[in-house]
């Protein structure tokens, strides 16, 4: 049996993506100048009425701009086409943007609980009235941003979703706001400012800290939080005749679109094509991996120490690079067809190895 590399370019993420788009686009925008123009009456009304809880939510509400502004750039991105040097596009952009963006809000938390801290030593005056009044009409933004959220696809696409989830939690902000302006204005207790502050500022670290942990774990390719690659290998390793399942990668580009590459070793004199079929299939029907690179060897093909499992140390006691990998064989090109001729030779430039005898 020859060595087959099957590489499944399913499009289902795509779909996902251009799906609506025109429709996320208008309601993202339009969300993002509701919450906008909200954010510099809340700020202007901060610092009237002398209201940390005001500009506190106002920082919440600066957290919603950047997430909205971040998925319309993101989509405006996305939309273009992958180019040589850019191969999967721009869609790592909107990861780029989210990271810089969890940065900046736990900045801007930090700040506001250094000035929470403050006025809990020195409570100063509010003017709760006018306070409780711009933060009504806050909650009212954020109640018309989340509307024209819904009419968007706020179910499929994970950024209008996130996005959504950021709206909704500011109007917790506002609504602290409120709290804390009747508070004062009821009982003249000024410490309530600071304390819903500090609330506020709670919920913005916690948004920050999961957009930063995400953003994060993309940027270092790591396995996506809803999958289990042990539970991928598992599966793979199931399909009869396998017998080994090595060198698995799973990893998202962007949001929604997760990817895999993985070898399966199979049994001597087996017919590779409907393996790679089934496992090609099972990829996709049930962890929702589309784009998929499997490729299916037998005992012919000898691996040197893949660095990738076993750490870049061994690599360097050994001097010994992945270009070493599964290179120790000639391949029949008679023997193998090809489904995508022309990455055929960007994989031998990826690689650095020949693929001429592998079926994509």
């Amino acid at each position: 049996m020859g060595m087959h590399h099957g590489h499944s370019h399913g499009h289902g993420h795509d779909h996902g993506h251009s799906h609506g788009r025109g429709a996320n686009k208008k309601a993202l925008l339009w969300s993002l100048i509701i919450i906008f123009v909200f954010l510099i009456v809340e700020v202007v009304g901060g610092v009237i009425t002398n209201s940390l809880a005001l500009l506190s939510d106002a920082g919440h509400m600066l957290s919603d701009a950047s997430s909205l502004l971040l998925s319309l750039i993101a989509m405006i991105f996305a939309a273009k086409k992958p180019s040589p040097k850019k191969t999967y596009g721009f869609y790592r952009f909107e990861i780029l943007a989210a990271f810089i963006n969890g940065l900046t809000l736990v900045v801007i938390s930090g700040v506001i609980l250094w000035e929470a801290y403050e006025r809990l030593v020195n409570p100063q005056e509010v003017a709760s009235l006018s306070m409780m009044g711009i933060a009504f009409a806050g909650l009212l933004a954020n109640i018309a941003a989340a509307y024209v959220l819904m009419r968007g696809d706020i179910k499929n696409n994970l950024n209008m979703r996130s996005a959504y989830l950021h709206v909704l939690g500011d109007m917790l902000g506002s609504i602290g706001a409120i709290i804390a302006g009747f508070i004062m204005w009821k009982f003249e207790w000024y410490v309530a400012d600071p304390i819903i502050s500090i609330i506020v500022a709670v919920l913005i670290i916690i948004s920050a800290w999961r957009v930063t942990r995400d953003s994060v774990n993309v940027l270092m390719e790591g396995t996506p939080s809803r999958l289990d690659a042990a539970e991928v290998r598992q599966t793979l390793a199931s399909i009869p005749d396998v017998i080994d399942v090595h060198d698995l990668h799973i990893w998202t580009v962007t949001s929604g679109f997760d990817v895999l590459s993985c070898h399966l070793k199979v049994k001597e004199g087996t017919n590779s094509y409907p393996i790679l079929n089934k496992a090609l299939k099972l990829l996709k029907e049930k962890y929702e991996i589309a784009h998929a690179t499997v490729q299916i060897e037998d005992a012919s093909v000898q691996h040197g120490e893949l660095i990738c499992e076993v750490g870049p140390q061994s690599g360097e006691q050994h001097d010994h690079d992945h270009s070493g990998h599964s290179h120790d064989h000639e391949h029949n090109q008679s023997e193998h067809g090809h489904g995508h001729d022309q990455s055929d030779q960007k994989h031998e430039q990826d690689h650095g190895h020949d693929h001429s005898g592998h079926k994509h």
